[in-house]
């Protein structure tokens, strides 16, 4: 029988193993600790082909519970025949989105999404109930519903009857739909020129805040009442210390460009904002925008900083004079943002336990 014995605790332990790493769960559940943030529920949505929104939401969910006592449920786009596995490119189905029925705040970075009407259901009970929104990176073009849906009015790109809703969430809610990179994709990184006195801005040291992706071409309604809190200046290169691009002309520029002239930085495009929102039939609430997020620019204080700083501002909670705490939890290793196919999520299995 001893003979036996470390074979079968090697058994014993290698489907323990086996078992944790392919349980099925479908979204990540972190508890709140003491803190400003005791007592509120954060849902994070991951849902994005390109900017690794699914290694960005669970580390900032981190930051939000451990540092700050946030209760935060982070969700994932995934195939409802595979579920448990994490994957970007599925774009009908993000499980458990009914936790935002009794969420205090929703940070979404989507792309291009269209999930069931009974997920979109508990996205519009939430913005009808006027309760704050953050926005990163690509959820000004968070969602694409087929024409004739229930929800189509919240695509990027909506110009049909409900004349509220033209260009979908991404301008009602938020502020601008997608329009453009401002600067060149994978060329030319960003950084954060803070401007005025908002308490976003406590703690972050000038040109602390970094994005290894570019700026995007920003347009706001005549009407709206969206505030600039840091302009992204466009940079020549991919390094923090890269210089700031001078004027053109320049091997490539968006549509609106492509003039004698033109040039990059005079003036500089948004990349941080807020304004207040309210959908028809809705109350009015507050929204916190940002087109940088991608993950790999949370390796970046200031960036980090800045974001933290919005999660509290959108929640009514005084930004401290020294910033919020943003210190990175835990082993954090994002990668370079980019598309990826689908024979590498084949051969590349990515668990939502994988985020833990």
């Amino acid at each position: 029988m001893k003979l036996l014995l470390v074979p079968v605790l090697l058994l014993i332990s290698m489907l323990t193993a086996c078992t944790k790493h392919h349980q099925v769960k479908q979204w990540l559940e972190f508890e709140g600790s003491n803190g400003v943030g005791s007592g509120k529920h954060i849902v994070l949505i991951a849902g994005d082909e390109e900017y690794r929104s699914e290694e960005a939401m669970p580390q900032l969910a981190k930051i939000l519970s451990t540092r700050h006592g946030f209760e935060c449920t982070v969700l994932f786009s995934q195939d409802p025949e595979k579920p448990g596995i994490v994957d970007p490119n599925h774009q009908t189905n993000i499980p458990n989105l009914a936790a935002l029925d009794d969420a205090d705040l929703m940070i979404i970075a989507t792309r291009f999404r269209s999930p069931t009407d009974e997920q979109m259901k508990h996205i519009d009970d939430y913005l009808k109930a006027g309760k704050p929104v953050v926005g990163m990176r690509t959820a000004t073009h968070a969602f694409n519903v087929p024409e004739g849906s229930t929800y189509e009015h919240y695509s990027f790109n909506y110009k049909g009857d409900k004349a509220d809703w033209k260009n979908g969430f991404g301008e009602l809610v938020l502020g601008t739909t997608w329009v453009s990179h401002h600067g060149w994709h994978k060329k030319e990184a960003t950084r954060g020129i803070g401007i005025g006195q908002h308490e976003i801005l406590n703690g972050i040291e000038p040109g602390s805040i970094f994005g290894e992706s570019d700026v995007y071409g920003v347009t706001w309604r005549v009407d709206n009442d969206c505030v600039p809190i840091v302009m992204g200046q466009v940079l020549a290169g991919m390094e923090t210390d890269s210089p700031a691009i001078g004027p053109g002309p320049y091997e490539t520029v968006p549509s609106y460009g492509k003039h004698e002239g033109f040039h990059k930085n005079d003036p500089m495009m948004p990349v941080t904002w807020v304004k207040s929102y309210q959908i028809p039939g809705g109350k009015n609430g507050k929204a916190f925008t940002t087109t940088m997020g991608a993950s790999m620019e949370l390796l970046h204080e200031g960036t980090r900083r800045m974001i933290v700083n919005g999660v509290l501002w959108s929640l009514d909670i005084p930004v401290p004079e020294e910033g919020a705490a943003a210190d990175i939890v835990g082993k954090f290793e994002p990668t370079m943002y980019g598309f990826l196919n689908d024979p590498y999520f084949d051969e590349n299995v990515i668990y939502v336990t994988d985020f833990e």
